[in-house]
């Protein structure tokens, strides 16, 4: 089985990929059809390659905008996304389930959405607790062999639950959120990846826009703008949490980049085998951050962030208690 690394390289992918939840999910009212199209196709032109999309998003609807979009551009593109979390139609809510037959019947339904007929990375979104994490990973692993996946992903799973899963069948990648403020793969998660050699896919590496220095007050944000529902986020902690961000701002205008640069750089010089995937909605901020490719941080600069946003420092947690439920990765003490 193909690991991502090698997957990039086929397509001639830089480092830096593109998280295309932000369009139809999660950050307030979903971007018109015909702008989520150019916008992704303008991220293809710029030279995005890694793409990174969900069941979930928009329920379904995401997984048709970048099908739409990327029609055409297939072979030369490094196409993933999600399954076992997905909006129930009937239920008007959100279901993880991981039993086999419903992670074959979501693959049959992205691939139609995704107008394809492989994805080079399918991930299970989340662990269902009522099914063994053996049992679906085994049931993509199956998929895998009928060649409708390249590569099995898991996301926001423990160290040991990738031992488990990877005994069964080989994972090539393991999402979750990682950056600066977010540093919960360094507990134990990034060594079991190295041991596999697992790709660590880090989402939200800008902090769902804090590292951008883009969210300069929360209570500003749509209603249905899920950072609402963050503790980091909250009336309470986010005060504290800005104030942290002073210094790192200072340091990006030093090093005369942007703050969202700085935090993907940040990410990248963690290791080669992070592999970054900001999203965005807007054409200008995506190319900002695919500039972030080409910089490399001296060592004075790594030891100065490595100092700031530190876990005892930030308050809050990065999900609210019902998010919190439903992901199996370590948390600090």
């Amino acid at each position: 089985m193909p690991n991502v690394l090698s997957l990039l390289a086929e397509v001639a992918s830089p480092s830096v990929g593109l998280g295309c939840m932000n369009l139809s999910h999660g950050y307030g009212t979903p971007v018109p059809d015909a702008e989520g199209v150019r916008a992704l196709q303008a991220a293809f032109e710029m030279g995005y390659r890694h793409f990174d999309t969900a069941t979930l998003y928009g329920a379904t609807a995401n997984e048709s905008l970048v099908g739409k979009a990327l029609e055409g551009r297939r072979d030369q593109v490094l196409l993933a996304s999600k399954c076992g979390m997905a909006i129930d139609p009937a239920l008007g809510r959100k279901v993880i389930d991981g039993r086999p037959e419903t992670l074959r019947r979501q693959c049959e339904a992205s691939l139609q959405r995704l107008r394809t007929d492989r994805l080079d990375l399918y991930y299970l979104h989340r662990m269902d607790r009522q099914v063994p994490i053996e049992e679906s990973v085994g049931a993509l692993g199956r998929l895998v062999e009928e060649g409708k996946l390249r590569a099995v992903g898991l996301s926001e799973i423990s160290a040991e639950t990738l031992r488990r899963a990877h005994a069964e069948y080989p994972v090539a990648a393991v999402q979750s959120e990682y950056s600066l403020w977010t540093r919960n793969p360094e507990i134990a998660l990034l060594e079991a990846c190295r041991e596999r050699g697992t790709t660590l896919v880090a989402f939200s590496p800008l902090g769902r826009g804090f590292l951008a220095d883009a969210v300069p007050d929360p209570t500003r944000l749509e209603e249905n703008d899920m950072r609402r529902g963050m503790p980091r986020f909250s009336d309470e902690y986010y005060p504290h949490n800005q104030r942290l961000l002073a210094d790192f701002t200072a340091l990006a205008d030093e090093l005369e980049i942007t703050p969202g640069q700085l935090a993907l750089a940040w990410a990248k010089a963690q290791g080669s085998d992070i592999v970054p995937i900001p999203g965005t909605r807007n054409v200008a901020h995506m190319r900002e951050n695919l500039a972030a490719e080409t910089l490399r941080l001296d060592a004075a600069s790594l030891e100065k962030l490595g100092a700031m946003m530190t876990p005892d420092q930030v308050r809050g947690g990065r999900y609210s208690d019902a998010q919190q439920a439903d992901i199996d990765t370590e948390e600090f003490a």
